[in-house]
Order: structure tokens, then C-alpha cells, then sequence
């Protein structure tokens, strides 16, 4: 089938759903009022409670919920079980799951001060609830921090050219929100400007690569940037928003902007049909096309992370209520197009080679460690596609695909940290000052994941995050009902996504702990038991409202 075709039914879609589902949730359930203060004016803080401009704060949410997920999930979705049930619930899941989910989340935190999904279950699903929820969201976040401080330790190894522009971007980000929040300078000017100097960085890169010596004092090169990229993550989640963390988001939005068109454009230009299989098989290595599907693909469908960004940063920094739609359904409708374009790059930019025979652009090989895996797959295929453009080649195409994805994960790394700093202060802040203070907040989860990365402990628990991210959207969802239902609002628009992915990640983490018991991963079989245990919990707190939909509060 020609790419093109279902590209462009896939954007029709997604627009579509954003200017009629989103505006039909704006007025019916979040019933957005502008008149109404939102936290970032009401609590300003110059820290985190900073009202940001509307453009800019889209680019820090945006980058913040993408990171590599939406690259990595669909590709796998489409090795295991082909492109076309990959694209089904990258489309539907995204407009009538995902998005509910993450505009949701942060409208309903914007109505209630800010505050995180886990402190706002306190209203309606009890104390107990709240420290429970917190726990393991902090837990969670301390793992993607170190899963992610390892990737981009690994890539800027691999690839040294990407170190000055990784970095550089940094300061231009801090010039450019000290120029628009101090000096009054309009955004358009300062973008175009910010993105000269990105995209100067980046050919100085090519020139510069910035190598470490294979060892420094004893410690491997990616020991060195992982360190590194720690102690950036402490100091820029203390700084204030305005200052780095949302510019360098927003710039970075750009990247993946430019991505995006040069991606899509391309499409347009070769037209590659799709020559992947739309159907491999209902099982795979990972388990049964249902639930794994749902829980390979998060970003771009649903992701549980995002609803702790929502609430979290994003909440903050809203200037209005009726910037909410843009930002938060919006937000996940684009991250949607880009899981689409993943995966026209697997089903047709890469060439579909049963077996994973060697080959330069076979799509089975790189997807192997062998081949350089997901990363170097999405690189690669990238770069095939856009160097159907002029002046494009495939070896700047993939170039430009590996800038696109670490600059994303640098955001996740910085994002995540703040948001473990204000989970850790809304679970104890009320014990004494020193756990409400910044730094302190924020060391403390940077020294817990600093120990999974360092010692690779997180290789013994990451193989159930996927499962864990979902479970964090179901248990998001529920706790938005029970909110909803408590105020009078319509719930059934987030009850019954919820009531989805309740039942896929229970089944999901049924069927993982069942298959690292009896292969003799007992810490793996654990951790899904207590997971499904923590579902268990808060299914039973949430009764009411998942069975005879009445709050809590109401018995």
C-alpha cells in the first residue's frame, strides 16, 4: 500500500479529533473558563508557578511527554505485529484515550492549584491512596531517570558529533528565556535567531566531535557523561522555568518540527510503499497482540508519564484554561503523527527481511543489538527517507534523526527530576523544611537513580516498565473520574478509557509474571505481583466509582 495514502488519512484523523473530540471535552467536561485564575498567576513563584507563553509552554510540554517513546514502541509494534494494528491504535488510541488522558490530567490539575493526580486522589480517594500513588510514581520516575541518563550517555559516545550542539543548546536556551521574559524580545525573533545558532552548533559538531578518552580516573567515557548529565539534571531542575527549562524544550520543539515536516514532505516526494507485512502474527517473542501491543506502544497512544508532566510542570505554567486544549490534547495528537511516521519508516523506508539477515537497511537487523537496535533503526530509516529531498543525504538524514531523539531525551531527563523534586515535597514537604527545599527534593532522587544507573540496576526491572507506565494511565484515569464525579461532570468520557486500560495492563502483568516465574526471573515475577497488587488497592478505593459510579464520598 502507498505510504502516502494512509499518512494522509492518519492527519486528517488527528486533526479532526483535536478540533471536535478536544473542543467537545473543553466545553462539556473540563468546561474551560478563561475568567477563571489559573496557578501560574494565582501561586507565582518565579520558580515553578510561572505563567509562560502559550507557544512556548506547547514546546516544554510537548518535548517533555516525547522523549524516545514514540519512536521506540512503534517500532517494535510493527517488528512483532505489523503496521497496520500499530497504526489502528496509535490513531484511535491517541484521540480517544491518549488525549482524553493528558488534557485531562492537566486541566483537572490547573482547577485544583496545581497539585499532582496523586494529592488530588486524597479528596476523593483518601489519604492512603495519595501516599501510595506517590510512592510509586517517585519510584518510576527514578527509574526513567536512570534508564534515560544511560541512553544519552551511550549516545553521546557513539556519537560525539552531537555533543556540542547537546550542550550548546543549553546556553542558547537560557539566552533566549532571559531575552523573552527580562527584555521584552518577541518570540518569533528570538526562534529564528535561537535556531541559527542551534543549527550553527550542529555543523560545528560534525567539525568538533568531542571524544573522552576511552578512560578518565578510572571510569569508562559513558560513566563520565552519565555523571555529567546527572549533575545537569540536579542544577537545571532548580532553575527557575522560564529560565532554561522551558526555552530549551520549546527550541527543541523545533528539531523535531523540522523532523517532522522533512519526514512527512519526503513522503510525498518517494512515496514508499509500505512492504512490511499490515499483519505478522497474533503472538510474538513478547506475548499475545493483546494486551502487549497496547503496553509496547505507549507514547503516541497513551503513556502514564504524561499525566504526571500534566499535572506536574505543565499545570504550573498555564497561563489560561482555554490554552489547556492546545497543549494538552494537542500535545498528544503530535506526538501521535510522529508515532505514524516511525512506523511508515519501519513499513516502508526500511526493506522488511524475514530472519534479520545482514544488510544495510534491512529493518529485522537493525532492530537487533547486533544492528545497533532501535535508535540506529529509527536513525537509519530516517535518513533513507529524507535524503529523497534535495541536498539530503542518508548519512545527514540520519545525523539529523539522532539530534531529533537526544535532544528529547535530555528534556525527559530534566523534566523527570523536577517532577520526582515536587512528588517528594507534596509527600513529605508538610515533615520539615529541609524536604520542602529544592535541591534537597531533588538530590534525593537524583542519588537513587545515579545507583540504577551506575551499577545497571535498572536492567533488573526495566523489562516491566511498559507495563508500570500503562498501569500509571489507568489509575490516572481513575482518579480523574472519581474527580469528575465528585463535582458533577460528566465522567463517562474518562471512566470507560480507564475500564480499557485497567483490564489490558492487568493482563499484561498477569501474563508477564507468569512468564518470569517460570523462566526463573523471580525479581521480575515480584515486581508484577506488587503491581498488580497496587492496582488491586486502589480498584478497591475507587469501588464506587468503577462499579456504581458514585464518589467515594458520597457512602
Amino acid at each position: 500500500m502507498n505510504s502516502l495514502i494512509v499518512a494522509v488519512v492518519l492527519i486528517v484523523w488527528l486533526v479532526l479529533g483535536y478540533k471536535i473530540y478536544g473542543r467537545f471535552l473543553e466545553k462539556r467536561v473540563i468546561q474551560a473558563d478563561d475568567s477563571r485564575i489559573t496557578p501560574a498567576h494565582e501561586l507565582e513563584d518565579g520558580i515553578d508557578y510561572s505563567p509562560a507563553k502559550k507557544f512556548l509552554l506547547f514546546g516544554h510540554h510537548f518535548s517533555s511527554i516525547a522523549g524516545a517513546g514514540p519512536i521506540l514502541g512503534p517500532l517494535l509494534g510493527v517488528l512483532y505485529f505489523g503496521w497496520l494494528g500499530a497504526l489502528l491504535w496509535v490513531a484511535l488510541g491517541s484521540v480517544f484515550i491518549g488525549a482524553v488522558h493528558d488534557y485531562t490530567s492537566l486541566m483537572v490539575s490547573v482547577q485544583n492549584k496545581g497539585m499532582s493526580l496523586a494529592s488530588i486522589s486524597e479528596r476523593t480517594l483518601g489519604r492512603r491512596t495519595k501516599v501510595i500513588f506517590s510512592l510509586f510514581l517517585w519510584l518510576t520516575l527514578a527509574l526513567v531517570i536512570a534508564v534515560f541518563a544511560v541512553v544519552a550517555s551511550q549516545t553521546l559516545v557513539s556519537q560525539p558529533e552531537i555533543v556540542i550542539p547537546t550542550f550548546g543548546l543549553v546556553l542558547i536556551a537560557m539566552v533566549f528565556g532571559w531575552l523573552v521574559y527580562k527584555r521584552g524580545v518577541k518570540v518569533p525573533a528570538a526562534t529564528v535567531c535561537s535556531l541559527i545558532l542551534l543549527f550553527s552548533l550542529i555543523y560545528l559538531g560534525t567539525l568538533l566531535p568531542v571524544q573522552l578518552p576511552d578512560t578518565v580516573l578510572g571510569l569508562s567515557s559513558q560513566t563520565i557523561w552519565f555523571f555529567v548529565l546527572i549533575i545537569y539534571s540536579l542544577i537545571a531542575s532548580a532553575l527557575p522555568v522560564w529560565f532554561l527549562l522551558q526555552p530549551r524544550d520549546y527550541i527543541s520543539t523545533w528539531i523535531l518540527f523540522l523532523g517532522l515536516g522533512a519526514g512527512y514532505l519526503s513522503l510525498l516526494v518517494a512515496r514508499p510503499v509500505l512492504a512490511a507485512p499490515a499483519f505478522v502474527s497474533f503472538t510474538s517473542k513478547e506475548g499475545p497482540l493483546w494486551p502487549m501491543l497496547f503496553v509496547i506502544i505507549a507514547c503516541g497512544a497513551i503513556s502514564g508519564f504524561h499525566s504526571v508532566v500534566a499535572g506536574g510542570t505543565t499545570a504550573k505554567q498555564l497561563p489560561n484554561e482555554k490554552a489547556g486544549r492546545l497543549i494538552g490534547f494537542g500535545g498528544m495528537v503530535t506526538e501521535a503523527a510522529l508515532a505514524g511516521l516511525v512506523i511508515f519508516i519501519a513499513a516502508g523506508a526500511l526493506i522488511w527481511v524475514p530472519g534479520g539477515a545482514l544488510g544495510e537497511f534491512n529493518f529485522q537487523h537493525l532492530m537487533t543489538p547486533e544492528g545497533g537496535g532501535p535508535i540506529m533503526a529509527f536513525a537509519t530509516g530516517y535518513g533513507r527517507l529524507v535524503s529523497s529531498l534535495p541536498g539530503l543525504t542518508v548519512m545527514l538524514g540520519a545525523f539529523f534523526g539522532m539530534v531529533m531523539l537526544n535532544a528529547f531525551v535530555l528534556t525527559t531527563l530534566d523534566t523527570g527530576t523536577r517532577l520526582g523534586r515536587f512528588i517528594f515535597t507534596e509527600m513529605l514537604g508538610e515533615k520539615g523544611r529541609i524536604f520542602r527545599n529544592r535541591w534537597t527534593a531533588s538530590a534525593v532522587i537524583l542519588i537513587l537513580a545515579s545507583a540504577l544507573g551506575a551499577t545497571e540496576g535498572y536492567k533488573a526491572i526495566w523489562p516491566v516498565f511498559g507495563a508500570s507506565n500503562q498501569l500509571v494511565a489507568a489509575l490516572a484515569l481513575i482518579i480523574i473520574s472519581s474527580y469528575l464525579v465528585s463535582i458533577k461532570r460528566p465522567s463517562k468520557f474518562t471512566l470507560y478509557p480507564a475500564y480499557f486500560m485497567l483490564v489490558t495492563t492487568l493482563a499484561a502483568l498477569i501474563y508477564q509474571g507468569y512468564r518470569f516465574y517460570t523462566s526463573g526471573k523471580f525479581l521480575l515475577g515480584t515486581v508484577s505481583v506488587l503491581l498488580l497488587l497496587l492496582a488491586g488497592f486502589i480498584v478497591y478505593e475507587a469501588r464506587t466509582i468503577l462499579f456504581w459510579g458514585r464518589s467515594p464520598k458520597e457512602d
